[in-house]
């Protein structure tokens, strides 16, 4: 293994476990969904201008009208998909919601199809079919709530769902910012966060929060926004697909056991094997698996 591929291999696992701790951060905070998703864009979006400034992507032809407009659709989306997931994580525990989230590659495909005229193919019929029946194991079997748990169960499956949508529907417009630096696209995205949060954030009221409050909105902004913005593009960068794909599978592995030992969620065993038939078949579309038979000549 080169010294590129071994760089890369070390980002994109550091990106995929600071993101497997996403949600400990969230609920610990111990703020509403809204303000947590304004003060992560918040410092995110200070993080993210120095570090656009550092490596001089804040020129101005660096981006035209047309790609900016783009840029901030989805940076909707992604803040959409913060603002869903993180109000998922209460009702269906962070684990079942990290593993339902991650039937996102699923949308893109369909997405794909819609707008970009992509082939369905029959392989990925069948992933998608194992991802649905992971997704029914899931759902039939809620277990114990979880000792942070408020709300329903299902909402909480159906906010993780609407997530993954929202992501994948993000992936779709950036696929029209081809050439233009991530970390810039990922600065636009947390603005639009804020211009879209601002007017519904509790800003008054964080100075009155205890400072395990402050401490935690602080890590999501410069940790799991800002250097994780850096560390994941500069991965991709850097590994071929297969490897990115992969390594991205830490991320939910991350987020069960996070669950389990800071909260004591444990899943179930239909839990389980609905979370595994999930990320079984998330990994075989990322990985281009196929089900046919490879003919082998015989001399």
């Amino acid at each position: 293994m080169d010294h590129q591929v071994k760089r890369g291999s070390f980002e994109m696992a550091s990106a995929m476990l600071i993101s497997g701790t996403i949600g400990w951060f969230v609920l610990v905070s111990g703020q509403p969904v809204l303000d947590v998703v304004f003060w992560r864009c918040a410092v995110g979006a200070a993080t993210l201008l120095a570090i656009c400034g550092l490596m001089g992507f804040l020129n101005r032809g660096m981006l035209s009208w047309p790609k900016f407009g783009w840029a901030v659709l989805s940076g909707v989306a992604i803040v959409g998909n913060w603002v869903l997931l993180f109000a998922a994580y209460s009702r269906a525990s962070i684990g079942i919601a990290t593993a339902v989230y991650n039937t996102q590659p699923f949308m893109l495909v369909a997405l794909g199809a819609v707008f970009l005229g992509e082939r369905i193919t029959l392989d990925k019929m069948v992933w998608l079919s194992l991802a649905f029946a992971g997704m029914l194991a899931i759902t039939q079997q809620h277990g114990a709530a979880p000792a942070y748990g408020v709300g329903s169960y299902l909402a909480g499956i159906a906010l993780a769902l609407g997530a993954a949508f929202l992501y994948a529907l993000a992936a779709i417009v950036v696929k029209r910012l081809t050439g233009t630096p991530p970390h810039l696209i990922a600065l636009i995205q947390v603005c639009t966060g804020i211009l879209l949060l601002a007017p519904f954030a509790g800003v008054s009221t964080l100075p009155h929060q205890p400072p395990q409050a402050w401490l935690s909105l602080l890590i999501l902004g410069v940790v799991h926004t800002g250097l994780m913005y850096v560390l994941l593009y500069g991965a991709i960068q850097k590994l071929p697909t297969a490897i990115t794909g992969a390594l991205s599978f830490i991320y939910p592995i991350v987020a069960i056991l996070v669950d389990w030992i800071a909260f004591g969620h444990r899943l179930q065993w239909l839990q389980w094997l609905g979370a595994a038939a999930i990320l079984l078949a998330a990994a075989a579309m990322q990985q281009g698996w196929g089900l046919r038979r490879r003919t082998v000549a015989v001399r």
